[in-house]
């Protein structure tokens, strides 16, 4: 679950906020990770970035149909040994949705993706999937609805299949819960309490299951491995827009419950560590067009 996951909240909030014709996005993320304790002796921090564009087409009929590309990096600093070192993550997720008079809307979301680190062949750390769900209008405040993954695996993962729900509950003028795409950290569906402020200023606090699982460098201490990185980000962020078009955010927290996995060649777990909470800070930004 990473950036093409995003796909599920724009079917079921850009799709249906944008105009008929072509709408366009971009954006971008940074993101540091103070040092996570591994032991005694051992820590490690993180760098990550994003660049990412889409465009949704909106018909007179109802139906939508777009793609989004995405851009990943993550620069992992290790005191001592280091299992790995830069990831990149490249994306290409397409949508079609479509919904009715009565307030139902459906979408189906298919997506290509790359996770690797520096130094892998270009075709390792390619993985497949779908998104695709449902909601219904419930009242003017509320809309959910059923939705799945299925994704194909890296290493000894086998292909999986996975709920989840969707939900955009508007539970005063101000204040909304949704399992829409979340902030910077959270790259993905999670769960996001938001306040609006007035016009231009909101808070919001946001968290989800992140799993990240990556091919491992030919070159490395693991060749033909694969790593993993899984914790829970919970985050604040600060968003300001000052136009419909533009938004600008500055979010921290925290990533609990980590873990770092690896894998060789043949698929045994040759290393798992937990590692402490680790501080975040970041800024995003988006453009529409």
């Amino acid at each position: 679950m990473s950036l093409a996951a995003v796909v599920s909240g724009l079917s079921s909030q850009a799709v249906a906020q944008s105009p008929e014709g072509w709408a366009f996005q971009f954006e971008s993320a940074y993101l540091n990770q103070s040092d996570a304790d591994i032991s005694a002796a051992s820590s490690f921090s993180a760098d990550r970035a994003y660049l990412r564009f889409s465009g949704i087409n909106r018909q007179t009929s109802g139906l939508s149909y777009g793609m989004t590309a995405s851009l990943g990096q993550t620069d992992y600093d290790f005191t001592g040994t280091a299992p790995w070192g830069r990831v990149r993550e490249e994306s290409l997720s397409f949508l079609i949705a479509g919904g009715n008079a009565s307030g139902m809307q459906w979408f189906v979301a298919p997506s290509v993706d790359r996770r690797a680190e520096s130094g892998a062949s270009s075709s390792d750390g390619v993985t497949a999937g779908v998104f695709a769900g449902v909601s219904w209008e419930v009242s003017e405040r509320l809309r959910i609805g059923p939705a799945f993954g299925a994704f194909s695996g890296l290493g000894s993962e086998n292909g999986q299949v996975f709920p989840f729900f969707l939900l955009d509950w508007n539970m005063t003028d101000r204040l909304s819960l949704t399992t829409g795409p979340s902030l910077g950290a959270s790259q993905g569906p999670g769960l996001s309490l938001k306040y609006q402020l007035d016009d231009s200023w909101g808070l919001a606090l946001s968290a989800r299951k992140e799993i990240n699982r990556f091919a491992l460098s030919n070159s490395g201490p693991t060749p033909g491995g694969v790593g993993q990185d899984s914790s829970v980000p919970v985050i604040v962020s600060l968003t300001y827009d000052p136009n419909p078009g533009l938004s600008f955010a500055v979010f921290a927290g925290a990533e609990v419950d980590g873990q770092l996995e690896v894998e060789n060649a043949s698929g045994s777990t040759v290393s798992s560590q937990r590692y402490d909470a680790a501080p975040l800070v970041g800024v995003a930004f988006s453009m529409s067009f």
